[in-house]
């Protein structure tokens, strides 16, 4: 027979299975659904940026940013989803909306079941760049290497892949 690992009291184990990582916004949202398995490099199998017209109603704003969410939770085997935490703003309405943007991505993870978790931006630049302050473009740098990827996602996907590296990286089961 063979022996089995000691037990580590307390120790868990690095996170498994695919995230969905969201970039909330009301007309340009970003969405990465990215997969952890253990010895293995994070596989991005989704990404895309919801662009939404500027004529567009709030509600159909949000109803696409619900469905979307709601899309990929029911496309992949998402176990979690990982947004930005809001971000300060000096203008309530800009606020508003993009509160309304993450409630209506929040909705729809929950709806489904999915368990939702919420980072502050410096947190995961710092996961996935090293430094809480990195522009955008050192982040969708990092996530083109991270993710092993031919060419940069647009920012607002990278901001996304890099909330569910995030994730990956530092959720523990």
């Amino acid at each position: 027979m063979a022996s089995l690992p000691p037990i580590i009291p307390g120790a868990r184990l690095p996170y498994s299975g695919f995230v969905l990582g969201i970039d909330p916004s009301l007309r340009g949202s970003g969405f990465a659904v990215v997969e952890f398995a253990p010895g293995a490099e994070p596989k991005l199998h989704f990404s895309k940026t919801l662009k939404i017209a500027r004529d567009v109603s709030l509600a159909t704003c949000l109803g696409e940013i619900y469905k979307l969410c709601a899309d990929c939770c029911e496309d992949f085997p998402v176990r979690h989803v990982a947004l930005e935490e809001t971000i300060y703003v000096n203008n309530f309405k800009v606020a508003q909306v993009l509160g309304a943007a993450r409630g209506a991505a929040i909705a729809a993870a929950s709806v489904l079941g999915r368990k939702v978790f919420e980072y502050p931006p410096l947190r995961i630049k710092q996961a996935v760049v090293g430094f809480g302050r990195a522009q955008k473009s050192q982040v969708a740098g990092m996530t083109k290497q991270i993710l092993k990827l031919a060419k940069e996602l647009p920012f607002d996907e990278s901001d996304a892949a890099a909330a569910a590296l995030c994730h990956g990286y530092t959720y523990r089961d």
